[in-house]
C-alpha cells in the first residue's frame, strides 16, 4: 500500500531479471535456465525470489522433477506459507507448506541426498533459520510517510486549513444542557464537515459565535516530514532517492550516476546471490553446471564498458591476444588466423 516502497521493490527485482543468465552452450540444464520460469507469485522467478528477499529476506525454491528425476521446472513459493521444522540438532529438519488447508511437507535432506527445497535468506543476526527482509527496517519510515498522506489528505478535504470552534457565551455563566450539546455536534457533522461543504456559510443562535483555528506553517508543513520518510524507504531498499524522483536528495550528481550506483550496489549482488544459490542446488543433478550473468548486456553499465575498452586499448604494454582475454573475447585474433 506503500507507493516508494511498491516503487523501490519492482525497479530492483525487475531490473534483476533483466540480467540474461548465460551457461556453457549446449548444456542439459540450458532449457531449465531459458524457459521463463515462473513463481507462485506470479512473474518471472528471478523476478520473484529478488522481490522475496527484499520484502521478506527469505526465498524458497521447489524443483519440479520430471519421470526420469531430471529438474524440469522451477517455482518459487511464497515465503509466508514456509515454516521451518528445526530438527534435535537445531538445524531445519523439514520445510512446511501451508496454502489453505493444503500442506506440503519437503524434507530438509531427501532419500537422493538432495535438499528438498531451495532456501535463499539474507542474513539475519538473531536467527539461524528465517533471514531479515528490508521491509522491517523501513516499517516506521512507512508507518510516518501513511501518516503524512493521511494528514495532507484531511486537510484537502478540510479546504487545506483546520477548523475553529463553537464559543458558547450566554451571559449569565450557564452552559449548553446535554441534549443541546448533541443536537449542535450531530448538525455540525452533518452540515459543515467534509469537502463538499467546504465554504458554506454557518448560521449561530443563542449566544454561539465562531471562533478559527490556525496552524504555524511549522505545524502544517508535512511535506518535508514525508519527503524524509520516502528517503529512508528507499534508502533501506537500497535505491538512490533520485531514482524515485524524491526532492532534496543531491547524493548523486545526476541521473545517470545514481542508475549505476543501484546496479553496482543493489542489482548486481542481489542477482548474483540468486545465481549463485541456484547453480549450487542444481549442481545436484549436474555437477558441471557453471551458471553467470552477462554484464555486458545491462545498458546501464555501458560506460564503464567503454571505460574498460578504451584503457585496455590504450595500453601499449599488452599484445592484442592479452587485450582480448582481459576482455573477455573468446576465438583467435586476425594476427593469429594469419
Amino acid at each position: 500500500t506503500n507507493a516508494i516502497g511498491l516503487r523501490a521493490v519492482r525497479l530492483v527485482a525487475e531490473s534483476a531479471a533483466s540480467v540474461p543468465v548465460r551457461m556453457s552452450r549446449g548444456h542439459p540444464a540450458e532449457p531449465l535456465i531459458a524457459r521463463p520460469c515462473r513463481g507462485a507469485t506470479g512473474g518471472d522467478l528471478i523476478e520473484a525470489v529478488a522481490a522475496q528477499l527484499l520484502l521478506h529476506g527469505n526465498a524458497f525454491i521447489d524443483v519440479v522433477e520430471d519421470g526420469q528425476g531430471w529438474p524440469a521446472s522451477l517455482h518459487a513459493l511464497r515465503p509466508e506459507r514456509v515454516s521451518i521444522e528445526p530438527g534435535a540438532d537445531g538445524w531445519p529438519a523439514a520445510y512446511v507448506y501451508r496454502a489453505g488447508q493444503a500442506v506440503a511437507r519437503y524434507p530438509a535432506v531427501d532419500a537422493a541426498g538432495r535438499p528438498g527445497l531451495l532456501h535463499l535468506k539474507s542474513y539475519h543476526p538473531l536467527d539461524d533459520h528465517y533471514g531479515l527482509g528490508c521491509l522491517g527496517a523501513a516499517q516506521q519510515a512507512i508507518a510516518t510517510h501513511h501518516a503524512a498522506s493521511r494528514w495532507n489528505a484531511a486537510l484537502m478535504e478540510n479546504a487545506a486549513r483546520p477548523s475553529g470552534m463553537l464559543v458558547y457565551d450566554a451571559g449569565d455563566g450557564s452552559t449548553l444542557s446535554p441534549e443541546q450539546y448533541e443536537r449542535l455536534k450531530a448538525e455540525m457533522e452533518a452540515g459543515f464537515q467534509g469537502a463538499g461543504n467546504a465554504g458554506r456559510p454557518m448560521l449561530l443562535e443563542g449566544g454561539l459565535k465562531w471562533q478559527a483555528l490556525s496552524f504555524s506553517p511549522a505545524e502544517l508543513d508535512f511535506a518535508g516530514s514525508k519527503a524524509a520518510a520516502a528517503r529512508e524507504i528507499a534508502l533501506a531498499f537500497g535505491v538512490p532517492p533520485l531514482l524515485l524522483g524524491l526532492p532534496g536528495d543531491n547524493t548523486h550528481a545526476n541521473y545517470r550516476e545514481a542508475n549505476r550506483a543501484l546496479w553496482r550496489l543493489t542489482v548486481l549482488p542481489l542477482a548474483k546471490r540468486i545465481v549463485q544459490g541456484l547453480e549450487a542446488h542444481l549442481k545436484h543433478w549436474w555437477d558441471d553446471l557453471e551458471l553467470w550473468l552477462d554484464t555486458d548486456a545491462v545498458p546501464a553499465l555501458a560506460a564503464e564498458r567503454e571505460e574498460l575498452w578504451g584503457m585496455i586499448d590504450r595500453a601499449t604494454f599488452l599484445t592484442v591476444e592479452e587485450k582480448r582475454r582481459l576482455l573477455g573475447i573468446d576465438g583467435p585474433s586476425e594476427t593469429e588466423e594469419a
